[in-house]
Formats: structure tokens, C-alpha cells, sequence
């Protein structure tokens, strides 16, 4: 019998926690039915992640071609620095349109969030992209905390986004760690 490796999955899911993976994708794909040309134009994605002072390129960005008589390259190892901080990035399919550096020893409530980020934003917006803020900008962000306090909720409501729903435990629904992240690493 041969050796199988287990799947690996962030989460085992509940019931209610498909459920509502299938509405958010079900809410995704009617506001492209809608407007496909248009959907894409509207977007405005948010993320955020840890960068690093040193950040090591990993095993796969290293790779090399080399004859086969060739010795192998060594590669010592590195240690990530101590060093990092968290920054928070707001991006559309043209490219960033803003990057904040949370201040250290500062956490990011919704507070924080709403006033500061988001009203930068929209000042952002209006500058670079002017006519997505005429046709209404689709927000999508993930399910951290100070993005579901209702306050957020309503400064964003205030500003005119409309904001895509986001369940729980969803990384493969969330594009910044996919097409943005490595690339800025």
C-alpha cells in the first residue's frame, strides 16, 4: 500500500461556516453577472501582513540552473530579523494605492481603521482614480476585528463603499496573498 501525505487545510469548517463561504461566493459572482466589464474597475482590496527588515528568499526563489557536473550552491541559512512591523495595504487591479505603516506600539482598532485609513483613502481615490469613486467602489476586506466593528461598518457605509462580504477562515478568498504579498516580499 503506497504512503499517503494528509490534505492540508487551514480550518475544518462547520456546517454554518460553508454555508456562508458558498453566499459570499454566490454575492461575488452576482455582482459580476451583473457588470463584468465594470466589476473588476470597482474593486478595492485591503490586507495586511507583516513585513520584515531582512525577509529570506525561501528554497523555491533561490533556484538556479547549473550543468550537471556542477557543484550545488550553498545556501546558508538565515534567520528572519526581529524586526518587523505591520503594514496595511489598499490595492486595486491598476496597482497599490496605499500603504500604511501602523507606528509600533500601536494596534489597530477601529478606531484607528476607520478614521485614519479609510477617510486617507478616499482622499486617495478622488486623486488616482477618479471614476471609480463615481461609479461606486467595491470594498473588500478580510474579517479582522476592527473591520466588523460597527463603527467601520458605518464610516464605510458614510463614504459610499460598499462592502463585500468575507467569511470566515477564507484565505483563498482573499487576493492579496496570492497575487500581491509574495511579489512585495
Amino acid at each position: 500500500m503506497p504512503n499517503l501525505s494528509a490534505k492540508w487545510v487551514p480550518k475544518c469548517l462547520n456546517a454554518d461556516q460553508k454555508r456562508q463561504r458558498c453566499q459570499s461566493s454566490e454575492q461575488l459572482l452576482e455582482f459580476f453577472r451583473r457588470d463584468p466589464n465594470d466589476f473588476l474597475s470597482r474593486l478595492v482590496n485591503m490586507d495586511e501582513t507583516w513585513l520584515y527588515h531582512c525577509d529570506p528568499e525561501t528554497k523555491q526563489q533561490s533556484v538556479e540552473c547549473w550543468h550537471s557536473g556542477s557543484p550545488r550552491p550553498r545556501k546558508f541559512r538565515v534567520q528572519k530579523s526581529t524586526e518587523k512591523f505591520l503594514a496595511s495595504i489598499f490595492w486595486d487591479q491598476d496597482g497599490i494605492l496605499l500603504i500604511d505603516y501602523l507606528p509600533k506600539g500601536q494596534t489597530i482598532n477601529a478606531k484607528y481603521y476607520s478614521s485614519l485609513l479609510l477617510l486617507h483613502l478616499k482622499d486617495i481615490l478622488k486623486e488616482k482614480r477618479h471614476g471609480k469613486v463615481n461609479k461606486g467602489v467595491l470594498f473588500l476586506h478580510d474579517n479582522a476585528p476592527a473591520h466588523r466593528v460597527l463603527a467601520t461598518q458605518k464610516k464605510l457605509a458614510y463614504l459610499g463603499f460598499q462592502c463585500l462580504d468575507h467569511p470566515p477562515y477564507s484565505p483563498d478568498l482573499a487576493p492579496s496573498d496570492y497575487h500581491l504579498f509574495p511579489g512585495l516580499k
